[in-house]
């Protein structure tokens, strides 16, 4: 039997909307992946370009669906048959590598080191993207943390994440049954903060970020607010501040665990400025960093900074010693 039909099948599943000058470029970097058992489904949203035709020469299975992106990634899950699932955006460029070091090759190396005899077998996981899908947030979805989180307790005995995206649940002890971690990057943030940045007044973009906002903005000393948001779509969002503070000349900080497509902070920091602030700089946990988000922010006058937890051109601060230090305890 060839050895590529006994890979698990993984569906790769990219969601599009006037895609065109981004998408054969995707195509091509999925195309040249070491990991071949791969099934590529593409769900656009009504494009008007040439998305459509392009993706006609890399896959069969096409399909319309909308209204926005989760919306298109939910129908894509229903029509894979994969055995696990890789969610991608179109202006992504992969490395050659990236579907085998992702959550597959981490459960087969789990399961090789148990086959083996290893006597314990730790996952650490600096950025964990399952704790995005907490809950059933349409009809048919799937809830991936709870699938991944019984894949995690049967191949490992501890978990390690790093400021991991908890809502709904309290803490990790709550979806995992081995003994798990969880790490904060607060303080090298807040180091970095006080070096490299005079008179800041922290401001977290939504409620979901007050707790950030202001366990740091308590360590360093300084004035913080919420901006309290309103979203109409994963792409439309408004923005106000919760209290009165002075920020005409000041530094605003922009603190969150994670950027993702950065909408939320997009309009935050139009209407920070339109206050007067004089610089603003986003820190985040994880740069995701999704369709073009680091390039807008600049754009619209923010400098960006991340940790390492996901490799991107603003990351640094580095978050090693932080996980030495606590494989050490």
């Amino acid at each position: 039997m060839d050895k590529i039909t006994t890979w698990p099948k993984v569906s790769v599943i990219v969601t599009t909307k006037n895609e065109s000058n981004n998408i054969e470029r995707f195509f091509k970097s999925v195309k040249n992946q070491t990991y071949k058992n791969l099934e590529l489904i593409v769900v656009d949203n009504n494009s008007f370009d040439q998305t459509v035709l392009i993706s006609r020469k890399y896959t069969t299975k096409i399909f319309n669906y909308g209204p926005e992106r989760s919306a298109q990634r939910n129908y894509g899950a229903k029509k894979s048959t994969g055995q696990y699932l890789l969610f991608l955006d179109a202006d992504m460029e992969l490395s050659p590598n990236v579907v085998n070091d992702c959550v597959i090759e981490a459960l087969f190396a789990a399961e090789t080191a148990k086959d083996l005899g290893a006597k314990k077998i730790i996952l650490v996981a600096p950025y964990f993207p399952y704790l995005r899908q907490d809950k059933r947030f349409n009809p048919g979805e799937c809830v991936s943390l709870q699938t991944i989180a019984k894949n995690i307790d049967e191949d490992f005995d501890e978990v390690y994440i790093i400021d991991p995206h908890l809502h709904r649940e309290k803490t990790l002890k709550h979806i995992f049954r081995i003994k798990s971690h969880r790490l904060t990057a607060n303080p090298l943030i807040e180091e970095y903060i006080k070096k490299k940045i005079k008179a800041p007044v922290i401001i977290g973009p939504d409620w979901e970020s007050y707790k950030w906002a202001q366990n740091v903005a308590e360590k360093i000393g300084c004035g913080f607010a919420i901006m309290e948001k309103k979203r109409y779509s994963s792409r439309k969002v408004k923005v106000s501040l919760n209290k009165r503070i002075d920020i005409k000349n000041k530094n605003l900080v922009f603190i969150d665990d994670m950027i993702s497509t950065g909408h939320t902070l997009l309009e935050a920091i139009k209407a920070m400025k339109k206050l007067g602030a004089r610089k603003v700089t986003c820190f985040a946990v994880h740069g995701i960093l999704v369709e073009n988000a680091l390039e807008k922010l600049r754009k619209a006058g923010a400098e960006v900074i991340t940790t390492n937890t996901i490799p991107n051109k603003v990351a640094k601060i580095d978050i090693s010693n932080l996980i030495v230090d606590a494989l050490k305890k």
